[in-house]
């Protein structure tokens, strides 16, 4: 007698389990086999999915309306989870581990990835109900489970007044969560809760920052791991073009690319920098005339930038020798000290790794900085007073000045940078997600020279071409795999080529 394998049991088992959920950490990884075409398809939906998140994060006020309706039409487009759907919780669920592999190689796409992926999780946190999030906390172990309503009432007075979304009259309304303190610390630094024996008092609505906490950590570690299987998953002739791809279609432009080499002169640097660079490169540029120096976290700021925007590596040497003799470095020192960086950011030292400019995401997030550096971002790392100070003596209306610090007080600074560009440029709504301090260069150049179109950059990735969605879900016969290898790759190059 010969008795049924319990297998598919176990796997149909494991999809229903893994999916009764509308969202999840992604810690299981899925175990079905998939075909070319749906590997391919899933990966170019999701990516489109988190370029839509990370312009509409530059282009509008995280989860304020305009945010919530763009976002949500755009997952309904590409056919990702919105209520009950199996078929798409499991589209979520594969896209997410596919992207991992493609984007766990650097530390740049790490950082990308994590943050698109943060943010389209707290957005569909905050779309779940109550019980919901009250059952994915439980089913994650994160047990935090809300006050009963007596010991709400014992506390009413505390809660509303150290709980700045929660007020006298809130507080009946809205359920509080106890958490040990030490899982809240941003909370408790913030001073944004109610604090009492080593546990926080958490209002319903700013759980979701424990729980972003959770995931940003968890994912973290998840892309470490991955990055030790990529020579496995290389090895695989199908699959290394796929995620080559995909791994270069995140950030738009290759700004380190150069291809207008030798087209900006020495001489026009001090005019460009006053109408086409960004604050943060206008502020490096300023204090490099002023100083005569600038410290390595700016040199590598403004210097991949100066390369990105067509400076050669024979210009670079001059302006920067130039720049430091008129201050305390001779020629001599400044040939033993100083020239080999910057031969070394053009990929002529070294390793001979050909160093991309900075993204807007890059300098924000990392390496801030100390007392006497002036890299950075200013929105991010300036005092208040003195960013105001500044934009005033940029000649910024003072009503303009309003409106950046208010975007500042918010913590979008990519927004106040779009909205210092269109206060500069008398551009009352720009056509582009700012995202890179080359890209606010290109399009300030575009303004100035009389472009009638500022065209939007690709603010999704181009769907995939009719015969992708065409080929089928089976995995196609062995002879056929690399004809049909060639043609995925083929429709990707079309598909991100304007990206």
């Amino acid at each position: 007698m010969q008795f049924p394998s319990k297998k598919p049991k176990a796997v149909t088992d494991l999809k229903a389990e893994l999916y009764s959920q509308p969202l999840q950490f992604y810690g299981q990884p899925p175990l079905e086999n998939i075909s070319l075409s749906e590997f391919e398809s899933f990966a170019v939906d999701r990516l489109k999915l988190l370029k839509t998140v990370e312009n509409l994060g530059v282009s509008y006020v995280k989860l304020s309306d305009d945010y919530k309706k763009k976002l949500d039409n755009e997952i309904k487009t590409q056919n990702f989870p919105h209520g009950e759907q199996t078929e798409k919780r499991r589209k979520d669920h594969i896209s997410h581990f596919i992207l991992r592999l493609a984007y766990c190689q650097t530390e740049d796409l790490r950082r990308w990835f994590i943050q698109q992926e943060v943010d389209l999780f707290k957005y569909r946190f905050k779309e779940l109900e109550c019980s919901e999030k009250l059952e994915f906390l439980h089913k994650n172990n994160l047990q935090y489970n809300t006050i009963s309503a007596e010991e709400k009432n014992n506390l009413r007075e505390k809660l509303a007044t150290s709980s700045y979304t929660a007020s006298g009259v809130k507080v009946e309304e809205q359920d509080f969560y106890k958490v040990p303190f030490q899982d809240a610390l941003d909370l408790v630094r913030t001073r944004k809760v109610y604090l009492e024996e080593g546990y926080v008092y958490i209002p319903h609505n700013e759980i979701v920052t424990i729980v972003l906490n959770d995931f940003r950590t968890r994912l973290s570690k998840a892309l470490a791991l991955t990055a030790r299987s990529l020579p496995a998953v290389h090895s695989d002739e199908r699959l290394q073009p796929l995620l080559t791809h995909l791994s270069h279609s995140y950030l738009g432009q290759d700004y380190s690319v150069q291809k207008n080499v030798g087209k900006i002169s020495l001489e026009q640097i001090d005019s460009l920098a006053g109408k086409s660079f960004p604050l943060c490169m206008r502020q490096l540029h300023q204090t490099l005339r002023d100083q005569h120096h600038l410290r390595h976290g700016g040199r590598m700021q403004y210097g991949l930038f100066l390369k990105g925007i067509g400076l050669s590596l024979e210009q670079a040497l001059q302006f920067w020798r130039m720049e430091f003799i008129r201050g305390k470095v001779d020629a001599d020192k400044f040939d033993k000290a100083y020239a080999y960086s910057i031969r070394h950011m053009f990929g002529k030292e070294g390793k001979r790794a050909d160093y991309t400019p900075y993204s807007c995401m890059k300098v924000i997030l990392s390496n801030p900085p100390s007392q006497g550096d002036y890299h950075g971002c200013p929105f991010r790392h300036s005092d208040p007073e003195l960013l105001k100070q500044k934009l005033q003596s940029y000649k910024v209306s003072p009503s303009g000045v309003s409106q950046i610090l208010e975007l500042v007080k918010g913590m979008h600074y990519q927004l106040a940078c779009q909205k210092y560009f269109e206060l500069t440029h008398n551009v009352e709504d720009t056509a582009f997600s700012l995202s890179h301090p080359n890209q606010y260069f290109t399009e300030s150049q575009k303004v100035l020279g009389g472009g009638k179109d500022v065209k939007r950059e690709t603010d999704t990735l181009q769907r995939p071409q009719e015969n992708s969605a065409a080929r089928g879900l089976t995995r196609e016969p062995a002879g056929d795999e690399s004809q049909h290898l060639a043609e995925i790759t083929k429709n990707l190059e079309t598909d991100f080529q304007d990206a």
